[in-house]
Order: structure tokens, then C-alpha cells, then sequence
């Protein structure tokens, strides 16, 4: 312990109960789903709703929060060891003309519709990247890009409570949708990942199918994270247009470091000098890491708080998901979905 710095030990401290309690609630939903045959991302997220009290305050908060974007992350990183670049090359040109159209007219779309509604263009803007981006975390990204506002750290807060609700009700609703539809494994994994909000429930409903329809679901949500940096540009040339800018709140990194992991790990893997046993390791610890950030996830979720914010923006966020789906389906319809 001598060797450990004692910040080190102090944050452990502070995050150990929070942790605990996810990894209990981890291994319930992965011994439910073993059980009972039921999706183990839908049984972390419900346990994580019952769990719901741990995260407002108390000794577990901390820990909680870390599990919900640090060790979500690392997750999603370590998935890059279970795809080759020789994997993506066999999905085509498709899934990335998908992504782009989709992102610029839901974003366009948002911006319009948002000024029918009453509100600034750049609310429609902040709203629209996140449904056609990475839900909250392109929120936030793009909230700090975006001018000051007295009515900005509000729409962020709802534009964040929103989309994380949306994303939680898609990745209940939307395997269904796909069943429905008649779509394949690969197909499915593409609609999921262009359409879910929130990378955890991209992975939890592409997985909850089967793991072709996660690593397609995964790779293809990935590919619009990858989106939010020309978003993220276009955020701050309109700010710079717009007089009265007020420079100099910190903003986020444009491209996510797990998203760097991610890509460095395939290029990696796709080398073929990862052994096999090296593999198998991190695909269970990323699927560990998964399972314990949707428990988090599923703690933070207080789908009560949408009732204080009004009808017309979430009105909003509601037509910018439903036209996000149906604008793939019809893709996917339209092409055969490669």
C-alpha cells in the first residue's frame, strides 16, 4: 500500500461503495439472465431502477457515477479488441452515408423546428446533436461550444434528462421494432446503432439480439460519435457569428478518448498479434464493464423529472427520435441495408 499515492488511496475510498454496489447489481442481473434467459443489459438496467435511491446522495453517489461514464468507457474501449478493421471493410460504404445523412438532416430538421416552436435555433441545434449524435455526452459538448445564454445550463439539463430517457425507452422498444420489421442481424445492429441516442443502450439492445447484431450495433453507433467533431466545428462558427460571445468556459476533448481507445485497439486486433486468450480476457472485461455501467446508468435514471420541463420540448426531442428511426427503417428498406 506504501507504493499506492495516498490520493489515490482517498479516491479508492470514496469510490469503493458506489462500485460495490454496481458490481452487486452486475452480477444479480448476469445470474438472472442465466437463469431466466432474459437480456442480462435489460436486468442490470431494471435492478439499477429499483436501486434508484443510491444515487441521490449517500457514501454510494461517487462510485456510481464513476461506473456510469469512467468504467462505461473503458468498456466500450475494450470492445475494440473483439473487432477487426477487415470486419468494417466487409459492412461497405453504406453504414457511413447512413450516419452522415441521418445527422444532417436531423439536425437540420431540429434547427427548424425548433424556431416553429418558439425556441432559438441553436436549442434545436443542441437537442438535434444529441439524439443524431451520442446523446447526453454530445449535449455537453455541445453546450460548452454554444454562447452563453441565461437559459442555457436549463435546456442543457433537459436536453440531457431527455435524451437519456428517450435512449432508456429505445433500447426496451426498439429490439421489438426490429423484430417487427423483419430485419436481419446486420440490419438490426444498423438501425440500433444510427438510431439509439446513448452508446450503453445501443449496446445493451444490440446485444440483448445477439452478438453479430451488438458488434454491428457498436461499431456503427461508434461511427456517429465519431461525428460529433464536425458538429462540434460547426457549433462554434455559428457562436463565433453570433455577437455578444463570451469565450472562455473549458470544453471537452472534440473526439472522446474512448473513442481513440476504441479505434487503437481494432487497428491492433486487426494485426493479428493479439492472442486469443488475450481476446476472450477483454471481451469478459468489457462485458463486465457494460453490465455494471448500465446497473449505474439505471440508478441515475429519474424519468419523473421530464413532468417539470413542458409539453413543447419534449415534443421536440420526441419528433427528432421518431423521425431519426423512421428515416432508417426506410434506408435500410430502401437499400437492403448494406
Amino acid at each position: 500500500m506504501a507504493l499506492i499515492p495516498t490520493g489515490w488511496r482517498a479516491q479508492a475510498r470514496v469510490l469503493a461503495p458506489g462500485l460495490m454496489a454496481c458490481a452487486v447489481v452486475a452480477a444479480a442481473a448476469a445470474f438472472l439472465s442465466g437463469h431466466y434467459g432474459a437480456p442480462v443489459m435489460l436486468f442490470a438496467l431494471l435492478l439499477g431502477l429499483a436501486m434508484n435511491f443510491l444515487a441521490t446522495e449517500g457514501p454510494c453517489a461517487a462510485g456510481i457515477e464513476f461506473t456510469a461514464r469512467t468504467v462505461l468507457r473503458a468498456g466500450i474501449a475494450l470492445m475494440g479488441l473483439r473487432i477487426t478493421v477487415a470486419q468494417v471493410q466487409a459492412m461497405g460504404w453504406q453504414p457511413v452515408a447512413l450516419v452522415v445523412v441521418s445527422m444532417a438532416l436531423t439536425i437540420g430538421l431540429s434547427v427548424l423546428a425548433a424556431r416553429r416552436l418558439g425556441f432559438q435555433g441553436l436549442f434545436g441545434l443542441l437537442t438535434g446533436g444529441a439524439t443524431a449524435i451520442c446523446g447526453a455526452s454530445a449535449a455537453l459538448a455541445l453546450s460548452a461550444a454554444l454562447p452563453a445564454h441565461p437559459l442555457k445550463e436549463r435546456a442543457t439539463l433537459f436536453t440531457v434528462i431527455g435524451v437519456s430517457a428517450l435512449s432508456t425507452v429505445a433500447m426496451i422498444v426498439y429490439p421489438m421494432v426490429v423484430k417487427a420489421a423483419g430485419l436481419d442481424p446486420a440490419q438490426a445492429g444498423v438501425f440500433l446503432g444510427a438510431t439509439i441516442h446513448d452508446v450503453a443502450q445501443v449496446v445493451g439492445a444490440g446485444y440483448s439480439l445477439s452478438r453479430e447484431t451488438g458488434d454491428v450495433a457498436t461499431f456503427v453507433k461508434l461511427l456517429r460519435v465519431a461525428m460529433l467533431l464536425p458538429v462540434i466545428v460547426l457549433a462554434v462558427a455559428v457562436t463565433r457569428a453570433r455577437a455578444g460571445n463570451a469565450p472562455g468556459a473549458a470544453r471537452p476533448p472534440l473526439l472522446p478518448g474512448f473513442v481513440i481507445a476504441f479505434a487503437a485497439l481494432v487497428v491492433v486486433n486487426s494485426t493479428g498479434w493479439v492472442p486469443a486468450s488475450l481476446q476472450g480476457l477483454g471481451g469478459d472485461a468489457s462485458r463486465w464493464c457494460l453490465v455494471a455501467a448500465m446497473a449505474a446508468i439505471g440508478m441515475k435514471t429519474r424519468l419523473g423529472e421530464l413532468a417539470t420541463v413542458g409539453l413543447r420540448p419534449v415534443a421536440l426531442m420526441l419528433g427528432e427520435t421518431v423521425f431519426l428511426a423512421a428515416l432508417v427503417l426506410a434506408w435500410l428498406h430502401g437499400t437492403g441495408g448494406r
